[in-house]
């Protein structure tokens, strides 16, 4: 990732160094909370390390300037948050959501370390990150929220996605579909390529700033 920020998939990936299974379900955090959290206390504290880069302030650039902006994202990792959107779908959750499994308060917290691990709700529940887990449905409405303002659009970005994540893939075929023009920006063409209109090959944050350039944007 451009941030800095190490992915699950490609050589660099977590997945070389965990199996999802260990980690990122609701079985393996009821095995061992502990050590799912430990994984994500290391993952919060890697993301306070890294700043937000050009294009998620270009992305947040143009939610002032589009009176009708919506920035939907599988990132959970907050990044778009601290550049300055605020018009954000987030389809996976946020990483720097808690959740408690017993009573359902959930809050924002972006203590780090969290002490002790695993953390408690006041209710004396366990406390989960609010990210959704493999076998999970993504937050109620989120998804639904996303169709409606993909139909609805009449410019559609696909930025720096593998589009190979169901239901996140299908938007961009939604979207041109429902006769939104599609822009894919992406390192070498998605699997959502199909859909677009225009491809913009390199880097999101190189490619979008140019953009906010174009447009005169502050």
């Amino acid at each position: 990732m451009e941030s800095g920020i190490p992915t699950f998939r490609g050589p660099d990936g977590l997945w070389k160094k965990y199996r999802a299974e260990d980690l990122a379900t609701m079985q393996a955090f009821q095995a061992n909370p502990k050590l799912v959290w430990e994984w994500y206390n290391s993952r919060r504290e890697n993301m306070l390390q890294v700043e937000p880069n050009p294009g998620h302030r270009a992305m947040a650039a143009f939610e002032q300037h589009f009176q009708e902006f919506m920035l939907v994202t599988q990132n959970i990792d907050g990044l778009h948050d601290r550049a300055g959107s605020r018009k954000i779908l987030k389809l996976h959750g946020d990483i720097w959501e808690v959740r408690c499994v017993e009573c359902g308060v959930s809050r924002i917290d972006q203590t780090v370390p969290m002490d002790p691990l695993p953390p408690h709700c006041q209710c004396g529940g366990l406390l989960r990150v609010g990210v959704v887990w493999f076998g999970e449905m993504l937050p109620p409405g989120v998804f639904e929220n996303a169709m409606e303002v993909t139909r609805n659009c009449d410019l559609f970005f696909s930025v720096g996605t593998s589009a190979v994540v169901y239901p996140a893939a299908y938007l961009p075929q939604l979207a041109k579909t429902h006769g939104a023009y599609v822009v894919e920006v992406n390192l070498e063409p998605s699997a959502a390529a199909d859909y677009a209109d225009e491809f913009l090959p390199g880097k999101s944050g190189e490619i979008l700033p140019e953009i906010q350039k174009m447009l005169k944007l502050p």
